[in-house]
């Protein structure tokens, strides 16, 4: 059997407890209750308490948090067929993050079956356990562990069982190719496999306990699974088209939604007349307080009677701060902003800088817009959702509509992309109040105006950076400040001296909430900008600045690795016409990142192109470098977007670039060449990779601009003129 190994945690960076729904708090629907519904609530108050408390704490932490549910029971966690396969039970779900993929090579390692013996079912809160939303970079530091530890603990099972019929000591058993072997001696001819455990009470009894937290865990040294290159399991699917996504769901007798929305962003319904719509054919009209929606035969009947109702809507609305005022707005209505600590010495010193950065509101743009399939039967509600949060859904819907435990059911199937983008469940609401009213299943389908208006945006922020440098160019002061983004990553990695970091609250003017690696980008964005600012006020090479301020022992090697594979030296002393090099480093969720870019700056033309990006990436021992690379280079290109072109705009009314016309992303032209260096480090635990590999992109861009052209640049999305 092999010994439990033991493992150091990431030395230096300890990523905070993020509670995601203080970022975001979700749409509230309050809808009226029927004369049935109103005599079932006065009857049971008390029971109503008891199910609407939990469903609001959830939203606010349990399952809307990183932490999930109480620990699961192995039996909630693996089931055994019996015919030899395993099916593995996870909350998490899969949104193109590889999710499905690591967890089962967690399983088939701890369990010593090959990996195509292993299914895995996720995000579905009638069958598997709550491990908290999909957000923060956590599956693999949480979620995999707790599989690696059901999975062990089921081996272990399985070894005790054939011990037992065998009159051996169970420590000269081995499990491989998911039967029992004694290494080195015959076995009799009888096959012992995890089949047999299926019917046994004793082994049921135990798979019903709690997982164990001290199982035997496989060193890495023995890995035979994990550790290796595992393509998704969906890929060819995906590709092909085959895969289903929640929008290509289809129910028996469905009827398809749409929303009657305010023409403007804080528009309230004052009157809308139903009648025109009612008669058309098999229309079902749903208005609820200021909630108006449809139920049609088809997606365009429903489009039709939707804009039926507009031209007889009447609202009231209230204006924006339109998004060039944007920043003036945010800085005007920062909570407790105060003069700088650090007054004196930077006054002072030597040298000193001070420079303030703006970072835009970003959408989202997930390849699949929020969707939901709703269907009522007997009184209970199943939904067929994207989201990143099934059980904090869960708690949504049953707050909607007064719903016990037991009487609400949240399916997602792996669905087209998230990026902290689907934490709410709104669109799951409205498509279950249309399905309540029209007695049949229905689909709601956001277009892609509606996610560009009423999905949640990435904060925009106002960060001002200052710092002092002594006569020897060492950081003396610093001084990071975010007004409105959020405060992930605003500590410096940097040696300096006294120093101010805070993240100041304001009062945005749109709905904001978590994105891929939430403030990181933009407090990165503003620290390797300011790094390189006060380089050039040193004299020195933004390489050696750094490096002589960085005693961090994981992020200095990973910087070191990406100027090396990129050859900066040598493209700083061979640097060519409009052509620049630039540089950043920073660290995120327990993981460290660092890179190097290339660009050409088109004289005249105030056109970036990006030429090369060269990403050095650690995040301790690696698990599966396919999906690890993957994740960098996709972080990379999405990087590109709110770094070069990706900015919410809005007038007083309204979103003003509410499609892909007038908002652009990256296309494939956009892609630059790109190299990755992955640091495996077995001597640490792994953390996720989903997030960290964006945060260094834009500020990287930013200082080759600067070195191509000689123009700062100190706003997102980086723009010349």
């Amino acid at each position: 059997m092999s010994a439990t190994i033991q493992r150091k945690e990431p030395a230096n960076i300890v990523p905070p407890e993020i509670d995601y729904d203080a970022l975001l708090e979700p749409v509230q629907f309050h809808f009226a209750l029927d004369r049935r519904e109103f005599v079932q609530v006065l009857g049971a108050g008390l029971v109503v308490s008891v199910i609407v408390g939990p469903a609001l704490a959830q939203r606010r932490r349990g399952g809307g948090g990183f932490r999930g549910g109480p620990p699961a029971t192995l039996a909630a966690r693996i089931h055994l067929g019996e015919d030899g396969a395993v099916t593995v039970l996870s909350g998490k779900v899969e949104c193109g993050q590889g999710a499905r993929t690591q967890i089962a090579m967690a399983a088939a390692e701890e369990l010593r079956v090959p990996l195509e013996r292993i299914h895995v079912v996720l995000a579905d809160t009638g069958t598997t356990p709550d491990d908290g939303m999909t957000a923060g970079s956590r599956t693999t530091p949480s979620t995999i562990p707790s599989v690696r530890q059901a999975a062990a603990a089921v081996r272990k099972l399985l070894v005790d069982f054939a011990a037992e019929r065998l009159r051996v000591p169970a420590d000269s058993l081995d499990v491989r190719n998911g039967q029992v072997i004694r290494p080195g001696q015959p076995m009799p001819r009888i096959l012992l496999g995890y089949e047999l455990l299926v019917n046994d009470p004793a082994v049921r009894e135990k798979l019903a306990a709690q997982t164990p937290a001290d199982a035997e865990l496989t060193p890495d040294a023995d890995w035979q699974v994990l550790g290796k290159p595992q393509p998704a399991f969906a890929a060819r699917d995906k590709v092909t088209g085959a895969h289903k996504c929640p929008s290509d769901i289809n129910r028996p007798g469905m009827l398809y939604g749409a929303i009657l929305r305010p023409p403007t962003y804080r528009g309230k319904l004052v009157s809308v007349d139903p009648a025109p719509v009612r008669a058309m054919p098999g229309v079902v009209v749903v208005q609820d307080g200021g909630f108006v929606g449809i139920a049609a035969p088809t997606s365009f009947a429903a489009r039709q009677a939707i804009d039926a109702l507009a031209k007889t809507a009447q609202w009231t609305t209230a204006p924006l701060p339109p998004s060039e005022t944007l920043f003036e707005h945010l800085r005007e209505h920062a909570e407790g902003l105060r003069e700088s600590p650090l007054a004196a010495e930077v006054a002072a010193a030597t040298k000193s800088l001070r420079q303030t950065y703006h970072v835009s509101y970003v959408q989202h743009a997930p390849l699949e817009p929020r969707v939901a399939l709703a269907e009522w039967t007997d009184g209970k509600l199943t939904v067929w959702t994207g989201t990143q949060g099934p059980f904090r859904v869960k708690g949504e819907l049953q707050s909607a509509f007064r719903l016990a435990n037991d009487a609400v059911r949240v399916i997602v199937p792996d669905f087209g992309s998230g990026y902290g983008g689907k934490h709410t469940g709104e669109c799951a609401v409205e498509a279950a109040r249309l399905a309540k009213a029209a007695g049949k299943p229905v689909m709601l389908r956001w277009t892609r105006e509606e996610e560009f208006t009423w999905a949640y945006f990435r904060p925009a922020g106002v960060i001002e950076m200052e710092a002092s440098l002594d006569a020897e160019n060492r950081i003396t002061t610093w001084r990071h400040i975010n007004i409105g983004s959020g405060g992930n990553s605003i500590e410096t990695p940097y040696r300096v001296g006294r120093k101010d970091q805070r993240h100041i609250r304001s009062r945005p003017p749109l709905r904001e909430g978590s994105y891929r690696a939430l403030a990181s980008t933009a407090n990165s964005f503003a620290r390797e900008s300011f790094m390189d600012e006060l380089a050039a006020l040193a004299g020195v090479n933004p390489l050696e600045f750094r490096l002589a301020h960085l005693d961090e022992p994981r992020l200095r090697p990973v910087l070191e690795a990406a100027a090396e594979k990129f050859g900066w030296r040598e493209r700083v002393a061979n640097k060519r016409p409009n052509r620049g090099v630039g540089l950043a480093c920073s660290w995120d969720k327990g993981s460290v990142v660092a890179c190097c870019v290339e660009v050409e700056v088109v004289p005249n033309a105030n056109n970036i192109r990006v030429l090369e990006v060269c990403e050095a990436f650690e995040c301790g021992k690696i698990m599966n470098p396919d999906n690890l690379r993957s994740q960098i280079e996709g972080a990379i290109v999405m990087g590109l977007g709110p770094a070069l072109s990706e900015e919410i705009r809005f007038d007083a009314e309204r979103i003003t670039n509410p499609n892909f016309r007038q908002y652009r992303v990256p296309r494939f032209r956009d892609t630059p060449r790109i190299e990755t260096v992955l640091v495996d480090r077995p001597d640490l635990t792994s953390v996720g990779a989903g997030e960290t590999p964006i945060i260094v992109i834009a500020p990287a861009i930013a200082n080759a601009v600067f070195n191509a052209s000689g123009q700062r640049i100190r706003q997102m999305p980086i723009t010349l003129g």
